[in-house]
């Protein structure tokens, strides 16, 4: 029996029934998710305070995003790739209690580089724990459920990106930056003993079921979805990373916080909208969130009214709030047992995406400006789309593997 399928009596010990999902343990998950992403972000909002706080410039502080990004970047596929025969509840432990220390040691540390290290390990923590999040999720499940447990595991992203960075972001101002990282480090226990005492465990992968890295990235399916991933993405980033000077030529110089608290409900929603319909439609599903995201890069590439923009945003984060569920989904189902090994290499394009929107969105702010953004856009989702369409059999296939239904 294939190590990605639940047997009844699993299914029965974890109470995990056709008819529901199981609600602690993919909570859980989303709450991994949750810290994994605020921890990433968080020092973007502080930077001015963490300088201070480490006698460093804003510019050195702004380093402990980046340390962070490198340090998902690098562990996610070798490290993903050595852990596929551990049992997935004591990994996902450790990747939670790597949290826990490392958030520990960024409250604590007045040392800049010990702080540094800290972050690169937490990074580290989030590339193992994007690796398997996926195939977790969908192994708590029966198949005709495995679409709605992947978009409520992966709910903690957008949540931590519309409500977290804000939040923790006034509390860093108003208590403290080392505050909140000590009460990332309290979720981050809370979490621990939640998982000890709701979420199931499952087996690793069998030696004799892993393909080596070589072979799973030329499965078919695996390489369509990446390239959707990298312009999706990299689309996304591209803008996201410079929207303050986007829209400070919009005239909406002091609506940055408004737009970005609008992109991140209209994410949410979207989520919710994908965890709905993903187990029945889940290709129509991926076409109509990168038109949509194409249509509103053409709003603001054509139109600088307010009203405009403000549509416009909301239909980008309508559109993307789903996307890392889509997309996961997508490879999952195309790397069948070996999920993890490519989740990890998704883990690895989607972070050089956030690397390259930032140099990209750089390159054309001082070559072609700010208005260049949307076109630059519009023509990496329409790669996109093309690429899905194309994809008809493996990758985004018309057909669902699971409900054997035509879903365009």
């Amino acid at each position: 029996m294939s190590p990605y399928l639940t047997s009844a009596t699993q299914r029965a010990a974890s109470g995990v029934s056709s008819a529901r999902l199981p609600w602690a343990g993919l909570l859980a998950l989303a709450m991994a998710g949750f810290i994994c992403i605020l921890t990433e972000t968080l020092p973007a909002g502080l930077l001015p305070q963490i300088g201070g706080g480490l006698g460093v410039s804003e510019a050195a502080a702004g380093q402990l995003v980046t340390s962070y990004a490198i340090g998902s970047l690098l562990a996610a596929i070798p490290l993903t790739t050595a852990t596929r025969g551990w049992r997935r509840r004591p990994l996902l432990l450790l990747c939670i209690i790597g949290f826990l220390v490392f958030n520990s040691v960024t409250a604590l540390s007045s040392i800049y580089m010990l702080t540094l290290v800290a972050r690169f390990l937490a990074g580290v923590s989030a590339g193992v724990l994007w690796g398997m999040t996926a195939g977790y999720a969908r192994r708590m499940v029966p198949d005709i459920l495995k679409g709605k447990a992947m978009a409520v595991a992966m709910v903690g992203t957008p949540l931590a990106l519309a409500l977290g960075v804000p939040a923790g972001t006034f509390l860093g101002v108003l208590i403290g930056w080392r505050s909140v990282f000590a009460i990332m480090s309290l979720l981050a226990a809370l979490l621990i003993a939640w998982v000890l005492w709701k979420m199931p465990d499952f087996s690793g992968q069998a030696a004799d079921k892993r393909l080596p890295l070589r072979q799973v990235i030329i499965l078919p399916g695996v390489r369509p979805v990446l390239i959707v991933v990298l312009a999706w993405v990299l689309s996304h980033n591209i803008l996201y990373t410079y929207i303050a000077p986007y829209l400070a030529q919009a005239g909406l110089a002091r609506r940055v916080d408004l737009m970005l608290l609008n992109f991140g409900v209209t994410s949410v929603a979207g989520i919710w909208i994908i965890g709905l319909l993903i187990d029945r439609m889940q290709r129509l599903l991926v076409l109509i969130s990168l038109a949509g995201f194409a249509l509103a890069s053409l709003l603001l590439g054509t139109s600088s009214q307010p009203v405009v923009i403000y549509l416009a945003v909301s239909v980008w984060g309508l559109t993307f709030g789903g996307a890392a569920t889509l997309l996961q989904t997508a490879i999952a189902d195309a790397a069948g047992e070996n999920a993890d090994t490519a989740q990890s290499m998704l883990v690895t394009v989607w972070n050089l995406a956030i690397g390259g929107g930032g140099i990209i969105g750089a390159i054309l702010l001082e070559t072609l400006g700010v208005r260049s953004f949307p076109w630059a856009l519009f023509l990496l989702l329409l790669l996109a789309l093309l690429v899905v369409w194309r994809a008809q059999e493996y990758g985004f296939p018309y057909t669902s593997s699971r409900e054997g239904m035509r879903n365009l």
